[in-house]
């Protein structure tokens, strides 16, 4: 960014944004693009369609997954998908490192040579069979990440009650997409932010909670702030504009709406946006992980798959802020100040990606998105952008 201000004299380009807004490119700090899942399956994203569906969206930024294989460790891992996006980013981007395998020498190699490289944050998991870290591994990634510098993100919830009930609803026969939620009792989440939050105040190290789903994990999020604790948190909108009932769809079609943690109530979403509002959850990312509706994605396991195993996610990189400002600026919820916050400033000064993001200022990046307020999109499937080719989210619009 050059300069900012009146009668500048004319541009090499110019755009008439007359009655429309003018806004900082919004930053998506969670997003799995072209990466392989836990179960095998590669999501239906390549850099290109992922990064082209972000920006028609008003995301110009990104930060996505980065997981090893037990063909490629940590560094290796990193290279590789550093090398897709390079060939086919449309925006700019940067990588959480997941952490799925915390080796001694991952712990104290790896982690502390990403580190230095300008990777800042990595990412653990305390559920899911092949990704989920014990306490003891937990509290050795939090140890490393202290002594290196990096914020560590985390995907809470306790893993053992997902895995008790979920074995109990598949041998009772219970085995459709909309048992994906009960199979994730809302207690695991409380359960797993308190256990969390006390590991990293021994540890002295902040953390991030990602996607939090529940009213119990806000209130556990707000007293830990209040104490002064280094957590900061998000949810997505999902969690926002999606409950328990979308699952609730003949066949398979309710495989769509499938995440972890999987959407919840009404009254869940009301006391994430007073969290939101209040500033207990400081951004709300997409947590986008596209899976086809065929034998390539969510139907790998064929036609009579069980919740079990049907791979989880859904697209969201380009509807993630149209429908954040349908309701918070167009419909007034938080205001348009606060839209700016949770999409783009927040993120930016969270991840160390300030002064270069999150602002319309001068040294900075001309990341800029123009809105056009009075602008209305019928949400449908075929009109996102992503490879995921259906559109859960226009169940909020």
């Amino acid at each position: 960014m050059r300069a900012i201000g009146r009668n500048l004299g004319p541009g090499t380009a110019e755009i008439d944004a007359t009655g429309a807004l003018v806004l900082p490119g919004g930053i998506d700090a969670h997003a799995h693009i072209e990466q392989l899942s836990a179960a095998g399956i590669v999501n239906s994203d390549t850099f290109e369609s992922a990064t082209a569906s972000a920006a028609y969206g008003g995301t110009t930024s990104a930060i996505c997954l980065c997981r090893p294989t037990r063909r490629h460790g940590p560094e290796e891992g990193c290279c590789r998908l550093c090398g897709l996006g390079k060939k086919g980013a449309l925006i700019d981007y940067a990588f959480h490192l997941i952490i799925a395998d915390p080796t001694e020498v991952t712990i104290r190699e790896h982690i502390p040579a990403l580190i230095a490289q300008g990777h800042g944050s990595l990412k653990v998991f305390m559920t899911y069979d092949r990704l989920a870290v014990g306490d003891e591994k937990l509290l050795d990634i939090l140890f490393a990440a202290r002594a290196s510098g990096a914020l560590v993100c985390v995907h809470a919830e306790n893993h053992g009650m997902i895995t008790w009930m979920g074995k109990r609803l598949v041998e009772k026969g219970y085995v459709a997409p909309k048992y994906h939620t009960v199979g994730h009792p809302r207690g695991c989440e409380a359960e797993a932010f308190n256990r969390l939050i006390t590991f990293a105040e021994f540890i002295d190290q902040p953390i991030m909670i990602f996607h939090v789903s529940t009213a119990e994990g806000v209130e556990v999020i707000r007293r830990a702030r209040g104490r002064g604790l280094k957590v900061f948190a998000e949810t997505c909108p999902q969690y926002l504009f999606m409950t328990a009932q979308d699952l609730d769809k003949p066949g398979l079609e309710g495989a769509k709406w499938m995440c972890s943690p999987p959407p919840r109530s009404e009254a869940d979403q009301e006391a994430i946006w007073q969290g939101l509002a209040l500033g207990d959850l400081q951004l709300v990312s997409s947590d986008h992980a596209p899976y086809a509706f065929n034998a390539s994605g969510k139907l790998s396991a064929g036609p009579s798959a069980t919740f079990k195993q049907i791979a989880n996610g859904l697209p969201g990189i380009e509807l993630r802020l149209p429908l954040l400002f349908d309701a918070m600026v167009s419909k007034g919820r938080l205001g348009l100040h606060k839209f700016v916050e949770l999409t783009a400033t927040a993120p930016a000064k969270i991840y160390n990606l300030a002064p270069r993001k999150g602002s319309i200022a001068i040294g900075g990046d001309a990341d800029i998105v123009v809105w056009d307020p009075k602008r209305t999109v019928q949400l449908a499937d075929g009109v996102t952008h992503d490879g995921a080719g259906y559109t859960p989210m226009s169940v909020g619009a």
